[in-house]
Parts: C-alpha cells; structure tokens; sequence
C-alpha cells in the first residue's frame, strides 16, 4: 500500500485536472501500464509546470498555456485505488467530470494509436474502474493510448506490465508525445478540435 500522500494544507487549483494512470516505483516506470504517467511527465513542461509535489495521494503539478490552467497528477495508490486521488482532487478543485480528464493504457487499441472518448465505461480496465467507482459516473473525458493486445501465450497481466522491447520504445516515446500534444489541444481548443486532430493517427517506428 501506498503512504498516504493527503495533506490538508495544500491547495489545488486550475480549470481542469488530467489524471495520467499508472503504477509508482522505478519497476513500474517503463511498463505497458504506465502510460498515463508518461505522457503526464511529457505534458507538463507544455503547461509550465516545475515541480511535482505530493497531495491527496498523488504527485501534482500545476501549470498554465495560454490562460487556461490544469492540475497534472499522477496518482500513487496503484492503478487498481486511482479513483481515491481522482475523488479527492475534484471535490477539492470543485471540478466536474466534463474537466476531469483521464489518460490511461488501452490493449484494445493497437500499439500506436489514441483515441480520445466523452465518456464511457471502464472497458475492462482497473483503473478506470476505480475512477468511476469514486466519483459515482463515468461521465468524464478519457485519452485511450493503445498498447495492443498480449502476444499468443501472454497473459493480460504480464502484457500491461512487461516493458517495450528496444524496437517498440522508438514508436513508444512518439506516442506519450503524441498524447500530451492531444491533451493540450483539448485544454486550449477543446475535445471536438482534438478528436478531429488525434483520434485516426497511427504512430510507426521511423524504420518501420
């Protein structure tokens, strides 16, 4: 179990909150599953944010373009409890859904794409699951970043948390780019610009 990183204190502010899922610790970092938090690590320097700080158990950043602002956070109760910092962070900034905007995993889109959604269901994934569990709908904006499905004779599990192979990580490392870039684009000029911008690209390794 995570330690628990509320602390009453603090205060959170911004126009939108983006949760980027993942699992914390350094054997987690290069995994299938911690996409979100990649492309969090990669968004944050577009919005101007310089330093993570540890609140209502997750890391946040906070930061500003072009007069919007957005709290960053990278929740730390594991994937399957990420619901408790989504929870926490919206009652605290006074958020609704339509701001809350989730990037996470998904092997139902193939390596390589991301499609962003309104809303939905959890799709089978664990930390959504928990999201919707905490907040009582599913009534926010998601960013799927696809990792594909397991190889023949792979597990789920082993699957989401193995790392990329030394051809994947190229494409790998363009995709969590990609994401931040939809992500901003969603903050600054909404989710119609962005699903119009983002939802039918298909990253490739450059000697694909």
């Amino acid at each position: 179990m995570a330690p628990c990183l509320f602390f009453r204190k603090t205060r959170i502010s911004g126009d939108w909150l983006v949760l980027g899922l993942g699992n914390p610790g350094p054997e987690y970092e290069q995994t299938r599953h911690n996409a979100g938090f990649a492309v969090a690590d990669r968004l944050a320097p577009r919005l101007g944010v310089r330093r993570w700080r540890p609140a209502f158990s997750a890391l946040v950043g906070e930061g500003r373009a072009d007069g919007v602002s957005a709290a960053v956070a990278k929740p730390q109760t594991f994937m399957n409890e990420s619901g408790r910092a989504a929870s926490a962070l919206a009652e605290h900034m006074g958020l609704s859904g339509d701001r809350i905007l989730v990037v996470h995993d998904d092997v139902d889109l193939p390596f390589g794409r991301i499609r962003l959604k309104r809303k939905g269901g959890d799709g089978g994934h664990n930390g959504l699951r928990s999201i919707i569990k905490w907040l009582g709908h599913g009534r926010f904006p998601r960013l799927r970043m696809g990792i594909g499905r397991p190889k023949p004779g792979e597990t789920m599990t082993g699957h989401v948390l193995s790392p990329f192979d030394d051809y994947e990580l190229q494409a790998a490392e363009a995709l969590w780019d990609l994401g931040a870039e939809a992500v901003r684009t969603v903050l600054l000029q909404g989710m119609d610009e962005a699903m119009n911008r983002f939802n039918n690209i298909q990253v490739q390794n450059r000697d694909a």
